[in-house]
This record gives C-alpha cells, structure tokens and sequence, in this order.
C-alpha cells in the first residue's frame, strides 16, 4: 500500500491511461477499467474528488415532510443529518456532534426544535446552532470560562431542494445548483414540475443490488437490452420506437416514441400535465442526472430513482413516483397508480441479475473496459466521459479533501 500524504500519479487508485481511453471517439474507446467498479481505494477518491465536488442526490423531501422532521443518511460513508426546518425549508449538516464526533440521530423522527447528541446532551437547534452543553464546566456548570458556543455548531451542508429531490454539493465550490440543473430543466421544460405530488407508501419501492452504483446508471441509460431483459415493456415500447439522448457533461439516457402501457382496464386515466405539446401523447423520456438519479418523464406521472451507493458493490436503488396534482393521489386512482408501480416493479426487477452479472464480470482481468455500440451505446458512452473528465480534472490537482463549511 503506498503512502497516504502524497496526491502524485503514481499514488492515484487508477491508471491514467486507462482513464484517457474512455475520453477517445465512441468507436475505439474503452469504457471504464476494473477497479472503478471493484477497488474500495477508488470508491473514496471518487467520493471525495466527483461526488463531493459535484451535486449528489442524497434524499426527497417527502421523507420530511413536516416541520421538525429529521432523517439520517450517509454519502459512501460520510454520515449527513436531513432536516425539515420550521419555515418549510430543508437543511443538511454533517451527522456529527461538535464536541467528540458522535453521530447525533441515527434514525428518522420528529425532532420539534432541537437536535440532541446522546453522548453529553449537547443540544443543536434546527439551523445547527449550539444552543446547550449541560454540565460544560462541571456538574450543574452549563457553560465555561472562553468556550464560544457561537463557534461550535453543526457543519452545514450546501443542499437544494430540485423535484423534490435533496441534493448537496459537499465541496462547497461547485457551479450553483442552476448552472448545474440548466439543460434538463430546458429538456423538459414542457412539464410543470410544480405540480408534482407523491401518493405515499403505492408510490415507492427499495431494491437492494449487490453492484457498483454506476451500472445502474449505464444499464438505465441504453435501451439495447429492451428485447432481451424486458420483453413485457418491449412489446408496448419497442426498441425500433427509442432514441438516444446525450447531453455532454449533464445528463444522458433514451426516449421512446411509443410509450403507451395499459395499466388498469377501463380504470380512470390519471391525471396529465397541464398543456403538452401533442409529441408527449405517447413519448416519454428517460435521464440519468449525474451523477447519481435516474429520471423518468410521461405525460402522467414522472419518478426518480435515487441510487445510494452503500459499498462499492452494493447500491439501494429507491424509486419515488410522483403523479400530476393534489386529486391524482386520491383514492379514485388508487388502483391505476398501484398497477403503475407493478408495472415499473416488474421492469427494474429485471435489470437486477443484469448488473449484478456485470458486478461479477469486473473480477475479471480478461475484461479491460469493453467496447461501446457506435449506434446503441453513446448515452453510456456519454456517462464514462462525464467521469473520466472528472478524474483527470482531479488527478492533475493536489487534492485538499472534502472542506466543512
């Protein structure tokens, strides 16, 4: 193992060549080697230099819904405090106490006003200040001679509430969330997003698959597996019927032009967003937003799907499905949005043996990145770049870390 204190070449947990490979003309690049799927040591420099320099789902807002509520979470690792605050806005600290680095809440409740650390009782309001030390300067002494309680609140955490997903950038100096967001807002600027709604427990679903997280997004950007992984979605969105969408640097995937599954028979239609043009009748379009959601557009419902790496091989898939104004997630279309969730259900469960194959494939030094389809491939080719780029940008820089603000 080499030394921890140097950033140089040499010590970085890829090769460089290999990451220059991906960035060549789709039809002689490589994709990505081995140990970015497989290598613990790659796992935290890309936590520490792309995902904490970038914007990185962490959430949805419907997990705190009220005032007050609080939901732990961790980034790779890095453990994050979700909270509701009492004017309806979301803050995100780090999950850690100021005094000896405890994690303060380990799982989601209502908090009222304060947050409160079970090893000493010291007491964080809902904007992360220190608002009591009981017992600081001995017994029944609650403060003490030059400690500032001013300076030693929580660490907070740059985060933006976008779809209703909570989104942070840990680094602090990445491009504002605008920038950031720009060209799928203007993609998709035919849906009124203000009108999304989430129905509760028939709208979401949690798959746990034992791969690296970004298999799941090159497996969500191509449709070329359609005929063989989805036979049932094929029959109604066929392969013949997708198209590829690449936008450099953001966001990547495919769309269908045929997009029309009968969910429920003779079942009320949910409700559509208001005033599409008549292209979105039977099309719909899907995104994975580096680096880590996964975005579904129709004229009825959209969802996210928020991939939580846990481990380098293991991911927490968790789909939300959101549905077109307050009347959409009432009883009268129970049935059609269960069945819309049993649609998706059958469709994400079948990718599951096909990532997890390729999480296999990656012990394998006979595999050195693959190839890429000139004609399928260049979203998944679209996604390798925007990482690659990422990891040379941080290779040829020392690397400071990860800054608290």
């Amino acid at each position: 193992m080499h030394s921890h204190h140097s950033t140089s070449a040499d010590h970085l947990p890829f090769q460089p060549a290999a990451i220059q490979n991906v960035l060549r003309p789709i039809e002689v690049a490589s994709g990505l080697p081995n140990e970015a799927y497989a290598s613990a040591d790659f796992a935290r420099y890309e936590r520490d230099q792309v995902l904490a320099k970038t914007w990185t789902c962490i959430g949805f807002g419907k997990d705190i819904p009220n005032a007050g509520d609080a939901k732990p979470t961790s980034l790779m690792g890095i453990p994050l405090l979700m909270v509701r605050r009492r004017d309806n806005s979301i803050a995100v600290f780090h999950n850690v106490c100021s005094h000896r680095g405890a994690v303060i809440l380990d799982e989601p409740r209502n908090v009222q006003n304060s947050l409160r650390c079970p090893y000493h009782s010291w007491i964080y309001d809902l904007e992360g200040k220190l608002t009591a030390t009981p017992n600081i300067g001995g017994a029944k002494q609650h403060s003490c001679e030059g400690f500032d309680k001013s300076k030693h609140g929580l660490k907070g955490v740059r985060s933006v509430l976008f779809w209703d997903m909570i989104f942070v950038n840990l680094s602090g100096d990445a491009v504002s969330f605008d920038e950031f967001s720009a060209k799928i807002r203007e993609r998709w600027k035919d849906f009124d997003m203000s009108l999304i709604r989430h129905a509760g427990p028939d709208s979401s679903l949690k798959l746990a698959v034992n791969c690296n997280w970004k298999l799941a997004v090159e497996n969500y950007c191509e449709a070329y597996h359609l005929p063989i992984v989805h036979p049932g979605l094929n029959s109604y969105s066929k392969l013949e019927d997708h198209y590829n969408i690449n936008e450099e640097g953001a966001f990547a995937g495919q769309g269908s032009t045929a997009y029309t599954p009968l969910l429920v028979e003779n079942g009320p239609d949910l409700p559509h967003f208001p005033n599409l043009p008549a292209k979105w009748a039977k099309a719909a379009e899907y995104a994975a937003l580096f680096p880590n959601v996964l975005l579904g557009i129709h004229q009825d419902h959209y969802f996210a799907i928020l991939l939580e790496a846990v481990d380098v091989d293991r991911t927490i898939e968790h789909l939300e499905i959101y549905y077109v104004g307050d009347a959409a997630t009432s009883d009268t279309y129970a049935k059609t949005r269960g069945a819309n969730l049993s649609t998706w259900k059958v469709v994400f469960d079948e990718d599951v043996d096909v990532v997890q194959r390729m999480q296999r494939g990656r012990q394998s030094p006979g595999f050195t990145g693959g190839v890429f389809s000139p004609r399928m491939d260049p979203p998944t080719h679209c996604f390798h770049r925007w990482l690659a780029g990422k990891l040379i940008l941080a290779s040829q820089k020392p690397a400071p870390g990860i800054a608290a603000e």
